[in-house]
């Protein structure tokens, strides 16, 4: 006999001093199952006899409505907290790049020139490439803007006591969740990079550094940026994966071998 000590709160069932669980063998079936005694009342397994429905699902987790509520509460004070941080800090260095690199993603007017240049100097594989990139780019804007977005409405950070406004863009006036920019540039980098690996080096570090750059700026939270960031990820994937199937890899085929 052994005792494990849990609870489901939904039912009020506990596993103390009193509650004792026994292993047995079915010697008519050769099967084994468990009974739980409370207080002389035997409760059977789950959907098996004796189970009048007091216990839902030994598993269940034992987190509550409150505590999980509590819980998010918490993430959004750490990320107003990194927020915060991040502004007060002085980057006087920084903030002119940042500053014109995030305004220059605006649109995705970068992404959109890079994948200009890949299309006239990269051969079909540039070409295949900039196209999936582009595909990448509207899919998961649309994903963002119209799916996510209007779901969330988180509020911009507010910057009315910034002590560094020469590092701002202009507030958008979308919702804050999650960040188009970091979704947008991780699309990009993502579909180009499965398509031309050495490119999609300099590519996600580029989109790493615009995804920062919403921070830095004072447009984005944290939290908004890394969710974004990891849509772009996923959609660029996904896009880049039919792309793939739809037109067959470049590199498979000798004629293109020797295309850069």
């Amino acid at each position: 006999m052994f005792c494990h000590d849990f609870s489901v709160p939904e039912s009020g069932f506990a596993c103390q001093d009193s509650f004792r669980v026994l292993a047995r063998v079915d010697q008519a079936s050769g099967e084994s199952g468990r009974t739980v005694r409370r207080s002389g009342q035997v409760l059977g397994r789950p959907g098996g006899p004796g189970d009048n429905g007091s216990v839902k699902d030994r598993t269940e987790t034992n987190t509550s409505p409150a505590e999980r509520t509590g819980l998010l509460v918490e993430i959004a004070r750490l990320d107003d907290a990194a927020y915060r941080a991040i502004a007060q800090t002085p980057t006087p260095a920084l903030d002119t790049a940042l500053r014109r690199l995030s305004h220059a993603a605006d649109r995705s007017k970068l992404w959109i020139g890079t994948a200009a240049v890949m299309a006239v100097v990269g051969g079909a594989r540039g070409r295949r490439a900039a196209v999936t990139g582009i595909a990448a780019i509207g899919v998961t804007s649309a994903v963002v803007n119209l799916g996510f977005k209007p779901l969330t409405h988180r509020t911009r950070p507010d910057r009315s006591d910034a002590e560094h406004e020469g590092r701002h863009v202009l507030m958008p006036r979308s919702t804050s969740f999650p960040s188009g920019h970091s979704a947008s540039a991780f699309a990009f980098a993502e579909s180009v990079g499965r398509e031309l690996p050495l490119l999609g080096i300099p590519l996600r570090l580029a989109a790493a550094t615009v995804a920062y750059s919403r921070i830095h700026t004072g447009v984005h939270y944290p939290g908004d940026v890394i969710v974004g960031s990891l849509i772009g990820m996923t959609a660029g994937q996904l896009i880049a994966a039919a792309s793939e199937r739809a037109v067959p890899n470049l590199s498979a085929d000798p004629a293109n071998a020797s295309q850069p």
